[in-house]
Formats: C-alpha cells, structure tokens, sequence
C-alpha cells in the first residue's frame, strides 16, 4: 500500500451509532432551559424570611418612633398655644389699659366742671345740670344709653321690679315707677332699672 493511502482519512460508515454525552457532562449556556430556577452567581444566599419574634420587634420599634414623632408634634403644637394664648392675654389688658386712660382723658372736663360748680357757691342746680349732661354725653359716646323704664311694659332682661302697686290708671305689668335708672353698654345690660310695676287692684 502506498503511503498516500494511508494518509487518507478514515472512512465514515453509515451505520455508525452517535456517541452519547456522558453524565454530568457541562452544558452550553445558551441552550439552558428558560423555565428553570435561575441559579445565584453572586452575593449571599436569599434570607428565606425573619421569624415572628423578630418581625414584631421591628414593628413594635417602628411603631415606638410613629408614638415619639406624634407626642413631639403634640407638645410643639401645646407651646404654640400656650404662647398665643399669653399673648393674647396681654394684648387684652393692653387695649383695656388704652381704654380706661381715654376714658379718664374724657372724664376730666366733667370733674373741673364740678369743681367750679362747687368753688362758685350759691345756687348750683344749674351748673351741676350742665356738667350731669356732659358726663351723659361722654359716656354716651362710650356707648353707654339708659334703660327706658317709666310707662313701659316689664321686662326682666332689663329691669328688676322692687315692688308691686295697685293701680287702676297702668295696665297689669306696666312700670309706674323708677327706683333706679338701669343702663345698656353697647347693648348689653349692665345694671338693670329698679321699678315698680303696677298689678290688678
């Protein structure tokens, strides 16, 4: 035989059996399975989970800050209005101070108008009727206004009935008599009328 022929390949049968892949044999990435678990390359393993002791306290801690955050926001919230609260206090007694010195302020010319009535002797009605309405004006302005008493029916919002009479010229109820003279501040009683009120003979 000559060398050339036996530098010729090998022959390939046709009924030549396909080798099988031995076992445990590595695979090619590219023809894994995509339905299978994918396998962690890196990093630790998974935490399967904490168990219930563990997952309370977490919560409980959260829970602790949730309280602390809340109570902090509640005593903020107290100073604020405690702060408010004094500063309105002060603002109060501040216009109420304001107040009284203009009221004072106006009330002087009534109290030199006495002295003089006093100082001038002799027959003062009339001195004393003037500085009587310029008080009345001054504290008019205050919004001070009297009660309105004599012939009108009782009312117990703003008058206080002393006493009850026998008369056959006033109805039932009607006040015949004033004792005292109430007085309204800007609408609001401050001294109710003492009057007499007039009842069936």
């Amino acid at each position: 035989m000559s060398s050339e022929e036996n530098k010729r390949e090998p022959e390939v049968r046709d009924d030549a059996q396909p080798v099988e892949e031995a076992e445990g044999s590595p695979v090619d990435p590219g023809e894994r399975d995509p339905e299978a678990e994918p396998v962690p390359t890196t990093g630790e393993e998974p935490d399967l989970g904490l168990d219930e002791a563990t997952v309370l306290s977490v919560e409980l801690e959260a829970t602790r800050r949730e309280r602390d955050q809340y109570l902090d926001a509640l005593r903020r919230l107290k100073a604020e209005f405690e702060n408010s609260r004094k500063r309105q206090e002060r603002e109060r007694i501040r216009i109420l101070s304001l107040a009284s010195e203009r009221l004072v302020q106006e009330l002087l010319p009534v109290l030199d108008n006495l002295d003089r009535a006093l100082e001038a002797g002799g027959d003062i009605r009339e001195g004393v009727q003037a500085t009587r309405d310029q008080l009345a004006d001054v504290l008019g302005e205050e919004g001070l206004l009297p009660v309105a008493s004599d012939g009108q029916p009782f009312d117990p919002n703003v008058h206080e009935a002393v006493m009850g009479q026998p008369s056959e010229e006033h109805e039932e109820g009607t006040i015949i008599q004033t004792f005292q003279r109430g007085y309204l501040l800007n609408g609001k009683p401050i001294r109710p009328a003492k009057v007499v009120v007039a009842k069936q003979v």
